[in-house]
């Protein structure tokens, strides 16, 4: 299971401040992570939809769409525990961010894997996120969350690289997943610590 840095292949680490920020602000981050877990599940809902001949695809990610839905329906339990309203959707700098360097035109193939390893990227962003709520929080229950969820999280981001393996060119994929590593680096680089969001 990937727990590090290495493992996911993350060049940057989270700013040690935001567990400090986060636990500070725990319901508002919580109402963000409720709308992370919807949005992956959308995700792929959306890559099912837009690629059903892909049998494995479809075979891999039906699975997570029922996990991330799930877990949107844990994250609203913890929610109501605090007595914390759902509230509006807040815009996500972090993805649109990295939506700008995805290809969206051209080479079917580029839109194709763009869309795969962002999601994989994601997954792997959250997984070292909720690593350090798990080991940080000083509430005991919210640190097993964490700590379930972040498995969840590495296995997901393991199930959008194979996929990538599956349909493309492995050479492609590893050069791709270099490039938007080190735009995510830079990134998470110049994003402030923010008290409401996960990414």
């Amino acid at each position: 299971m990937p727990t590090s840095l290495t493992t996911l292949g993350l060049q940057l680490p989270t700013d040690p401040r935001w567990v400090n920020v986060a636990e500070m602000n725990i319901g508002k981050i919580l109402v963000d992570h409720a709308y992370c877990e919807q949005k992956a599940a959308s995700a792929c809902i959306s890559l099912i939809v837009h690629f059903p001949g892909r049998a494995k695809l479809v075979e891999m990610l039906t699975p997570i769409v029922s996990e991330e839905w799930g877990h949107f329906q844990r994250v609203l339990k913890e929610l109501k525990k605090r007595k914390v309203p759902l509230g509006h959707q807040r815009k996500d700098e972090y993805v649109r961010r990295l939506q700008e360097v995805l290809h969206k035109k051209g080479n079917g193939d580029d839109v194709f894997l763009d869309r795969l390893l962002v999601c994989a990227l994601i997954e792997a962003r959250s997984c070292e996120r909720f690593k350090l709520l798990s080991e940080q929080l000083a509430d005991e229950g919210l640190k097993k969350f964490y700590h379930e969820l972040m498995v969840s999280e590495a296995g997901h981001y393991r199930c959008f690289i194979e996929l990538a393996e599956t349909y493309l060119p492995k050479d492609q994929v590893r050069q791709r997943w270099k490039e938007l590593l080190a735009a995510e680096a830079e990134i998470m680089r110049t994003l402030d610590v923010r008290p409401d969001r996960m990414h």
